[in-house]
């Protein structure tokens, strides 16, 4: 993935019971007491907890994101921790969350179900963060080796996309190679003790992986071709009813984005530089060159919106999907939305 899910990355699944304790009502229009700017309540916009890497984190430690927000009487209630997109997809659906970020391949996923989200911003495919890991000493060379092995992926996703991908791309058929379905967060394990062959990932994953498990990428995304963007979805009822909102977030995400990438290195270990969360000193270099190398926030454009549309056939055409997910219904045009000047 690229350097937004980086800030994003947690080990955990959103935790129901986290999401659902910091409650709002129906339309999304949580209330403090003392009131916004003028007087006016504030607006609470609910998030998945940043971690400790990235610019919301930053954002979270120095208060730039409710500053950025306080000018539309908006500010944030961290929520949970930040995961894999299919639960945050369900927690936006039910009122738990307004605001999560995924991958377009899950987000297709999603969509094919009963979703209560659209999709306001991208970030372009991660060429360098993203691919199909294997040991260093591993007798895998191409893709065509991994006809009969044991690939990890997490289903209906980044992962599964990948090795799906790259099989088509070199001509190997998807069958001829054992999918092991696993959560990303429990993946490392099985990989670094040889019960998997191969593991497709993303950054989140691959970068504590490179650097401290003696692996490296066997493709990564520039090599397959990837159309696997990074989306940021929005709660139905909480776009409806704010979207001044959502544009003074997307505002933040692409500004700010734009300062990480400048300076990645300034954006890692934001609140501490020990325990699970923190980069290593190895990990730190994966960290910055992926970082650097990545796209930042944008608005969805025509283009965008056709290379959505490949990734819905493609999940179509490999039964991931059970028919073709239609995306142009639950994009928003953020520069158009709501009205008002850009």
């Amino acid at each position: 993935m690229n350097t937004a899910r980086l800030a994003l990355a947690a080990t955990a699944l959103l935790a129901s019971t986290a999401l659902a304790a910091c409650g709002s009502s129906a339309d999304g229009g949580s209330t403090s007491a003392a009131g916004g700017a003028g007087g006016k309540a504030d607006i609470v916009l609910r998030l998945p907890d940043p971690g400790n890497n990235g610019f919301l984190a930053r954002g979270k430690k120095d208060g730039s994101l409710d500053q950025a927000l306080s000018a539309v009487h908006a500010k944030v209630a961290w929520t949970g921790s930040a995961g894999p997109f299919a639960p945050a997809a369900q927690a936006l659906s039910a009122d738990q969350l307004d605001v999560a970020q995924g991958s377009i391949t899950s987000a297709v996923a999603a969509l094919a179900q009963k979703p209560g989200f659209k999709l306001f911003a991208q970030t372009a495919p991660d060429g360098v963060g993203e691919g199909i890991l294997v040991k260093n000493d591993s007798p895998i060379k191409t893709v065509q080796d991994l006809v009969g092995k044991k690939v990890a992926v997490s289903q209906g996703g980044t992962s599964e996309y990948l090795l799906l991908k790259a099989l088509e791309k070199n001509g190997v058929p998807a069958e001829q190679v054992q999918r092991v379905y696993l959560r990303a967060d429990q993946t490392s394990g099985v990989f670094n003790s040889g019960q998997v062959d191969a593991w497709a990932t993303w950054n989140t994953f691959s970068t504590p992986t490179i650097a401290n498990a003696g692996a490296h990428f066997l493709v990564d995304g520039r090599a397959i071709g990837s159309d696997n963007y990074a989306v940021w979805a929005v709660r139905n009822g909480f776009a409806d009813k704010h979207p001044e909102v959502v544009k003074a977030f997307y505002a933040y995400l692409r500004d700010s984005g734009a300062k990480e990438k400048a300076d990645p290195a300034a954006y890692l270990n934001v609140f501490t530089d020990s325990g699970p969360t923190a980069v290593t000193p190895a990990e730190k270099d994966v960290a910055v060159n992926v970082s650097r190398q990545a796209a930042t926030a944008g608005g969805i454009s025509e283009a965008d919106t056709a290379r959505f549309g490949t990734v819905a056939r493609f999940f179509a055409d490999q039964k991931v999907t059970k028919q073709l997910v239609d995306v142009k219904p639950y994009l928003i045009d953020i520069d158009a939305f709501g009205g008002g000047a850009k």
